[in-house]
């Protein structure tokens, strides 16, 4: 199955196609082509939901992760440990449209690129990573998240054909 993903709000289908592209590539990326992964683009007020719920923060949030490999398990997953399984959920990850498209523009960068960074930060965290458990474990995430953003990056480039003489 690889990628399960679902817009919920309006203002993201114009990235959906791009979004979901990014997604299967990711789970190339990180050595876990048969594993599952579940994506949802949807609004700061659905989002906001979420985080009053599972983490009693009652505002909006860029991105949840809700990783069923760490409710397997009982603790966070060693990331190095996780290998490819067909079919293996790995978790959902949940961006919200209205904050991408915001941080976007603050950062001036395009949305398809802040929505990618969310899915790899939001993917690393089902997968284990943790930057706020200490500034080590943060450089460690942080650079994980740009190799698989490189990596992404490169095969989403068209190849180019050499012209024969």
């Amino acid at each position: 199955m690889g990628v399960e993903f679902r817009c919920a709000s309006a203002k993201g289908r114009p990235y959906s196609r791009a979004l979901s592209r990014d997604a299967a590539a990711l789970i190339r990326a990180a050595g876990l082509p048969d594993c599952e992964l579940s994506l949802t683009l949807t609004s700061d007020t659905s989002i906001r939901e979420l985080n009053r719920e599972y983490r009693q923060k009652d505002r909006a949030t860029d991105v949840l992760s809700f990783s069923q490999i760490e409710e397997r398990a009982g603790a966070p997953p060693d990331p190095v440990a996780i290998r490819n399984q067909q079919g293996m959920p790995l978790g959902d990850v949940v961006i919200s449209i209205d904050t991408a498209l915001m941080q976007a523009h603050k950062y001036g960068v395009p949305p398809t690129q802040r929505l990618r960074t969310l899915l790899i930060h939001g993917f690393l965290h089902l997968l284990g990573y943790d930057h706020e458990r200490s500034p080590a474990e943060a450089r460690k995430m942080f650079a994980r998240e740009r190799e698989l953003a490189s990596m992404i990056e490169a095969a989403a480039k068209p190849k180019r054909s050499r012209k024969s003489r």
